[in-house]
Protein backbone atom coordinates (compact mmCIF):
# COMPACT_ATOMS: atom_id res chain seq x y z
CA UNK A 1 0.00 0.00 0.00
CA UNK A 2 1.13 3.52 -0.71
CA UNK A 3 1.26 6.23 1.92
CA UNK A 4 -1.77 7.93 0.38
CA UNK A 5 -3.79 4.71 0.36
CA UNK A 6 -2.85 3.99 3.95
CA UNK A 7 -3.73 7.51 5.13
CA UNK A 8 -7.10 7.36 3.33
CA UNK A 9 -7.87 4.04 4.96
CA UNK A 10 -6.80 5.34 8.36
CA UNK A 11 -8.95 8.46 7.91
CA UNK A 12 -12.00 6.28 7.17
CA UNK A 13 -11.67 4.73 10.64
CA UNK A 14 -11.76 8.05 12.47
CA UNK A 15 -14.76 9.31 14.44
CA UNK A 16 -15.58 12.65 16.01
CA UNK A 17 -16.26 10.98 19.36
CA UNK A 18 -12.76 9.48 19.46
CA UNK A 19 -11.34 12.86 18.46
CA UNK A 20 -13.07 14.43 21.45
CA UNK A 21 -11.59 11.75 23.73
CA UNK A 22 -8.08 12.22 22.36
CA UNK A 23 -8.36 16.00 22.66
CA UNK A 24 -9.10 15.60 26.36
CA UNK A 25 -5.89 13.58 26.62
CA UNK A 26 -3.92 16.33 24.94
CA UNK A 27 -3.73 15.19 21.31
CA UNK A 28 -2.91 18.07 18.94
CA UNK A 29 -4.16 18.42 15.38
CA UNK A 30 -3.89 16.97 12.86
CA UNK A 31 -5.42 13.60 13.69
CA UNK A 32 -8.42 11.54 12.55
CA UNK A 33 -9.55 10.11 15.88
CA UNK A 34 -8.92 6.40 15.26
CA UNK A 35 -9.24 3.88 18.08
CA UNK A 36 -6.16 1.72 18.48
CA UNK A 37 -8.25 -1.41 18.00
CA UNK A 38 -9.45 -0.07 14.65
CA UNK A 39 -5.84 0.44 13.56
CA UNK A 40 -5.00 -3.24 14.01
CA UNK A 41 -6.54 -4.48 10.70
CA UNK A 42 -4.54 -1.81 8.85
CA UNK A 43 -1.39 -2.79 10.74
CA UNK A 44 -1.86 -6.38 9.53
CA UNK A 45 -2.09 -5.14 5.95
CA UNK A 46 1.15 -3.15 6.08
CA UNK A 47 3.12 -5.20 8.61
CA UNK A 48 6.76 -5.48 7.62
CA UNK A 49 6.75 -2.36 5.44
CA UNK A 50 9.50 -0.46 7.23
CA UNK A 51 9.67 2.34 4.69
CA UNK A 52 5.94 2.99 4.97
CA UNK A 53 6.21 3.09 8.76
CA UNK A 54 8.85 5.80 8.47
CA UNK A 55 6.65 7.77 6.07
CA UNK A 56 3.64 7.50 8.39
CA UNK A 57 5.55 9.00 11.28
CA UNK A 58 6.80 11.87 9.12
CA UNK A 59 3.22 12.93 8.27
CA UNK A 60 2.85 14.63 11.66
CA UNK A 61 -0.64 13.13 11.97
CA UNK A 62 -0.99 11.77 15.51
CA UNK A 63 -2.91 8.65 14.46
CA UNK A 64 -0.45 7.85 11.68
CA UNK A 65 2.49 8.43 14.03
CA UNK A 66 1.07 6.02 16.61
CA UNK A 67 0.37 3.38 13.95
CA UNK A 68 3.90 3.79 12.61
CA UNK A 69 5.17 2.54 15.95
CA UNK A 70 3.04 -0.61 15.64
CA UNK A 71 4.50 -1.35 12.20
CA UNK A 72 8.13 -0.30 12.52
CA UNK A 73 10.87 -2.72 13.57
CA UNK A 74 13.12 -0.86 15.98
CA UNK A 75 15.99 -3.24 15.23
CA UNK A 76 16.07 -1.95 11.65
CA UNK A 77 16.02 1.72 12.57
CA UNK A 78 19.10 3.89 12.69
CA UNK A 79 19.89 5.88 15.81
CA UNK A 80 19.33 9.07 13.86
CA UNK A 81 15.82 7.91 13.00
CA UNK A 82 15.02 7.17 16.64
CA UNK A 83 16.41 10.56 17.65
CA UNK A 84 14.16 12.20 15.06
CA UNK A 85 11.14 10.24 16.30
CA UNK A 86 11.64 11.33 19.90
CA UNK A 87 12.32 14.92 18.83
CA UNK A 88 9.13 15.03 16.75
CA UNK A 89 6.82 13.47 19.34
CA UNK A 90 3.84 15.79 19.72
CA UNK A 91 2.04 14.30 22.72
CA UNK A 92 2.46 11.80 25.51
CA UNK A 93 0.99 8.84 23.59
CA UNK A 94 4.00 9.02 21.28
CA UNK A 95 6.50 9.70 24.06
CA UNK A 96 5.13 7.03 26.40
CA UNK A 97 4.31 4.31 23.90
CA UNK A 98 5.28 4.80 20.25
CA UNK A 99 8.91 5.83 20.71
CA UNK A 100 9.72 3.51 23.66
CA UNK A 101 8.18 0.49 21.95
CA UNK A 102 10.44 0.78 18.92
CA UNK A 103 13.49 2.20 20.69
CA UNK A 104 13.52 -0.73 23.13
CA UNK A 105 14.05 -3.10 20.19
CA UNK A 106 17.23 -1.30 19.11
CA UNK A 107 20.64 -2.61 20.28
CA UNK A 108 21.49 0.85 21.66
CA UNK A 109 18.19 1.25 23.51
CA UNK A 110 19.68 1.66 26.98
CA UNK A 111 22.31 4.14 25.85
CA UNK A 112 19.66 6.23 24.10
CA UNK A 113 17.29 6.04 27.06
CA UNK A 114 19.93 7.15 29.54
CA UNK A 115 20.58 10.18 27.34
CA UNK A 116 16.89 11.03 26.95
CA UNK A 117 15.98 10.88 30.64
CA UNK A 118 18.26 13.85 31.27
CA UNK A 119 16.56 15.99 28.64
CA UNK A 120 14.90 19.22 29.84
CA UNK A 121 12.08 18.48 27.38
CA UNK A 122 9.21 16.64 29.08
CA UNK A 123 8.29 14.40 26.15
CA UNK A 124 11.90 13.38 25.51
CA UNK A 125 12.52 12.58 29.18
CA UNK A 126 9.26 10.62 29.28
CA UNK A 127 10.36 8.62 26.24
CA UNK A 128 13.65 7.84 27.96
CA UNK A 129 12.02 6.40 31.07
CA UNK A 130 9.48 4.60 28.90
CA UNK A 131 12.25 3.01 26.85
CA UNK A 132 14.02 1.77 29.99
CA UNK A 133 10.75 0.26 31.20
CA UNK A 134 10.18 -1.50 27.88
CA UNK A 135 13.73 -2.87 27.85
CA UNK A 136 13.31 -4.35 31.33
CA UNK A 137 10.08 -6.02 30.24
CA UNK A 138 11.78 -7.80 27.34
CA UNK A 139 15.51 -8.34 27.85
CA UNK A 140 16.89 -11.16 30.01
CA UNK A 141 18.20 -9.95 33.35
CA UNK A 142 21.75 -10.97 32.47
CA UNK A 143 21.69 -8.45 29.60
CA UNK A 144 20.58 -5.56 31.81
CA UNK A 145 22.91 -3.06 33.53
CA UNK A 146 21.66 -3.97 37.00
CA UNK A 147 23.82 -1.48 38.89
CA UNK A 148 22.68 1.38 36.67
CA UNK A 149 19.05 0.40 37.09
CA UNK A 150 19.58 0.16 40.84
CA UNK A 151 20.97 3.70 40.85
CA UNK A 152 18.00 4.90 38.83
CA UNK A 153 15.60 3.44 41.39
CA UNK A 154 17.31 5.61 44.01
CA UNK A 155 17.08 8.59 41.67
CA UNK A 156 13.35 8.07 41.17
CA UNK A 157 12.67 7.96 44.91
CA UNK A 158 14.63 11.19 45.43
CA UNK A 159 13.44 13.21 42.44
CA UNK A 160 10.03 11.97 41.24
CA UNK A 161 8.00 14.55 43.13
CA UNK A 162 9.86 17.45 41.50
CA UNK A 163 9.97 16.23 37.88
CA UNK A 164 7.63 17.48 35.11
CA UNK A 165 4.10 16.16 34.90
CA UNK A 166 4.16 13.15 32.57
CA UNK A 167 7.75 12.27 33.46
CA UNK A 168 6.42 11.39 36.93
CA UNK A 169 4.07 8.90 35.33
CA UNK A 170 6.89 7.25 33.38
CA UNK A 171 9.20 7.14 36.41
CA UNK A 172 6.43 5.42 38.36
CA UNK A 173 6.04 2.91 35.53
CA UNK A 174 9.81 2.36 35.54
CA UNK A 175 9.58 1.25 39.18
CA UNK A 176 6.62 -1.01 38.34
CA UNK A 177 8.44 -2.69 35.45
CA UNK A 178 11.59 -3.14 37.53
CA UNK A 179 9.63 -4.75 40.35
CA UNK A 180 7.60 -6.88 37.97
CA UNK A 181 10.26 -8.20 35.59
CA UNK A 182 13.78 -7.79 37.04
CA UNK A 183 14.48 -10.55 39.58
CA UNK A 184 17.74 -9.13 41.07
CA UNK A 185 15.98 -5.86 41.90
CA UNK A 186 12.43 -7.06 42.58
CA UNK A 187 12.56 -6.47 46.35
CA UNK A 188 14.38 -3.17 46.02
CA UNK A 189 11.86 -1.93 43.47
CA UNK A 190 9.02 -2.86 45.80
CA UNK A 191 10.62 -0.82 48.59
CA UNK A 192 11.03 2.09 46.18
CA UNK A 193 7.38 1.79 45.23
CA UNK A 194 6.33 1.99 48.87
CA UNK A 195 8.50 5.08 49.42
CA UNK A 196 7.04 6.81 46.38
CA UNK A 197 3.44 6.22 47.42
CA UNK A 198 0.72 8.14 45.60
CA UNK A 199 1.89 9.92 42.44
CA UNK A 200 -0.08 12.95 41.30
CA UNK A 201 -0.13 13.69 37.56
CA UNK A 202 -2.39 16.13 35.76
CA UNK A 203 -4.20 13.96 33.21
CA UNK A 204 -6.30 16.82 31.87
CA UNK A 205 -10.07 16.47 31.57
CA UNK A 206 -9.99 12.68 32.01
CA UNK A 207 -10.66 10.09 34.69
CA UNK A 208 -7.21 8.51 34.25
CA UNK A 209 -5.10 7.95 37.36
CA UNK A 210 -1.51 6.89 37.98
CA UNK A 211 -1.46 3.36 39.41
CA UNK A 212 -0.09 2.71 42.89
CA UNK A 213 3.27 1.11 42.07
CA UNK A 214 3.44 -1.35 44.98
CA UNK A 215 -0.07 -2.70 44.38
CA UNK A 216 0.46 -2.89 40.64
CA UNK A 217 3.70 -4.82 41.01
CA UNK A 218 2.00 -7.47 43.11
CA UNK A 219 -0.90 -7.67 40.66
CA UNK A 220 1.42 -7.97 37.65
CA UNK A 221 3.52 -10.72 39.22
CA UNK A 222 0.40 -12.88 39.62
CA UNK A 223 1.75 -14.70 42.63
CA UNK A 224 5.20 -15.30 41.14
CA UNK A 225 8.51 -13.82 42.37
CA UNK A 226 8.63 -11.92 39.04
CA UNK A 227 6.56 -12.08 35.88
CA UNK A 228 7.86 -13.79 32.70
CA UNK A 229 9.57 -11.51 30.22
CA UNK A 230 7.48 -10.22 27.33
CA UNK A 231 8.25 -10.64 23.63
CA UNK A 232 7.07 -7.12 22.82
CA UNK A 233 5.57 -4.10 24.53
CA UNK A 234 3.60 -3.07 21.46
CA UNK A 235 -0.16 -3.23 21.82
Amino acid sequence: MTLEETMNLLASKGTEQTKKTYRRHGAPEPFFGVKIGDMKPIVKLIKGDQELAMQLYETGNSDAMYMAGLVADGRKMKRAQLERWVKNSVWHMHASFTVPNVAAEHPDAIELALKWIDSPKELVASAGWGTLSAVMCMRPDEELPIKQIQALLTRVVKTLKTTPNHVRCEMNNFVICCGTYVAPLADEAMEAAKKIGKVDVDMGDTACQVPDAASYILKSRRGLPVAPKRKTTKC
